[in-house]
C-alpha cells in the first residue's frame, strides 16, 4: 500500500477524504499516515518529525486557514498559516528525500474580480485576489510552483471552487443555512433565516466529487500546472437556500443581516472544468439535490437529539 500524508486530515475535506479511503474500492491502495489532531505546520520541528517518520509516497496539502471572514479579522495569521505552513511542509519533504507527488490545494478565490464576459473562468485568467485569504493561498501556490522549478518537486496545483457537504463549518453559507433551518424545525429559533448577500452566484460541487478530483489530479495532473476543480455550473446562493427550505418542508422568512455582508464580493462566478476533465476524465457526479439533503441530514443528526 502507498502511504499518503494529508495535512488538514481532521478538517471538513480531510475527514471526508479519510472516510472515502476506507470505503471506496479504488482508493484502498492508499494508507493514510497518522496525523496528530493538534499538528501545527508552523511548528517546523513537529512538521519535520511527521514527514520523516511517515515517509509518504504522496501528499495532499489541505491544511489552511480557509475563512475569508477570519482572514479580514487577522490577515497576518492567515498569511502565516497558509504561506509559512506550506513552506515548512516543503522543507520537511525535501529534508526527508521525498520523491513522490504532492497536490497543493489552493482556491478559485484567487481569480478575484472577473468580468462577466470572461465566465466561466479558465486557468490562464490572471489572478487578482480580493481578500487576505485569497492572497495567502495564491502566495503559497506560487511558492509551490517555484519548488517545481528549482527543487524538481512533483507538485500539482488545484484551485477548488465552492464545495459543500456534511461536516462543513457554519462559517460557510450553505452549512450555516442548514443549521438555522434545523434549529427552526426544533423550535430553537424564530422562523427567520439570517443571511448575508444571497444574490451572488457561485460554482458549487459536492465534497465527495472534489475529493475524487484531488485523487485524479494526484495521479494524472502535470507538475506545475493549475487545475480548476469546479462543476462548471453557475448557481445563485438564494436558489440553494430556497431549495434547502423546500427539501426541509419549512415555512420561513429570510432576513438580511448587515453583519454577514462581506467586503469586495464578486457578484457572479463560475469556473471552467475543461482542463481537469481533459487531463483526468473527472466530472462531478453527485446531484446538488443530494448534496443539500446530506447537509440537512448532518445537522439533524447533530441537533435533532438536543
Amino acid at each position: 500500500m502507498k502511504r499518503l500524508l494529508v495535512t488538514g486530515r481532521h478538517g471538513f475535506v480531510g475527514s471526508t477524504l479519510a472516510r472515502m479511503v476506507a470505503s471506496v474500492a479504488s482508493l484502498r491502495e492508499w494508507r493514510l499516515i497518522d496525523v496528530p489532531t493538534n499538528l501545527d505546520l508552523l511548528d517546523r520541528a513537529a512538521t519535520d518529525v511527521l514527514v520523516g517518520e511517515g515517509m509518504p509516497d504522496a501528499v495532499i496539502h489541505l491544511a489552511a486557514q480557509s475563512s475569508v471572514a477570519e482572514s479580514f479579522k487577522d490577515p497576518a495569521a492567515t498569511l502565516n498559516v497558509n504561506l509559512m505552513g506550506t513552506l515548512h511542509l516543503l522543507q520537511a519533504l525535501k529534508q526527508a528525500g521525498f520523491r513522490g507527488r504532492m497536490l497543493y490545494v489552493g482556491t478559485g478565490d484567487v481569480y478575484g474580480t472577473v468580468d462577466e464576459t470572461a465566465l466561466p473562468v479558465v486557468e490562464t485568467h490572471a489572478p487578482a485576489p480580493r481578500n487576505p485569504y485569497a492572497v495567502s493561498k495564491f502566495a503559497a501556490e506560487t511558492l509551490c510552483r517555484q519548488w517545481v522549478f528549482t527543487e524538481d518537486m512533483q507538485i500539482v496545483l488545484a484551485r477548488p471552487f465552492n464545495h459543500i457537504g456534511p461536516g462543513q463549518s457554519t462559517l460557510f453559507a450553505i452549512a450555516d443555512f442548514a443549521r438555522q433551518i434545523v434549529e427552526i424545525r426544533h423550535g430553537r429559533r424564530e422562523p427567520t433565516i439570517a443571511v448575508g448577500d444571497i444574490d451572488l452566484t457561485r460554482d458549487f460541487a459536492d465534497v465527495l466529487d472534489v475529493v475524487r478530483a484531488y485523487f485524479a489530479l494526484l495521479q494524472s495532473g502535470v507538475a506545475g500546472e493549475v487545475y480548476n476543480v469546479c462543476s462548471g455550473t453557475e448557481r445563485s446562493v438564494r436558489s440553494l437556500l430556497q431549495r434547502l427550505i423546500e427539501i426541509a418542508g419549512m415555512q420561513v422568512h429570510i432576513a438580511a443581516d448587515p453583519s454577514r455582508m462581506r467586503k469586495s464580493e464578486q457578484r457572479r462566478m463560475c469556473g471552467s472544468a475543461a482542463k481537469i476533465r481533459g487531463a483526468t476524465g473527472w466530472i462531478p457526479t453527485v446531484p446538488l439535490e443530494q448534496s443539500l439533503q446530506r447537509v440537512l441530514d448532518h445537522w439533524e443528526g447533530e441537533l435533532g437529539n438536543g
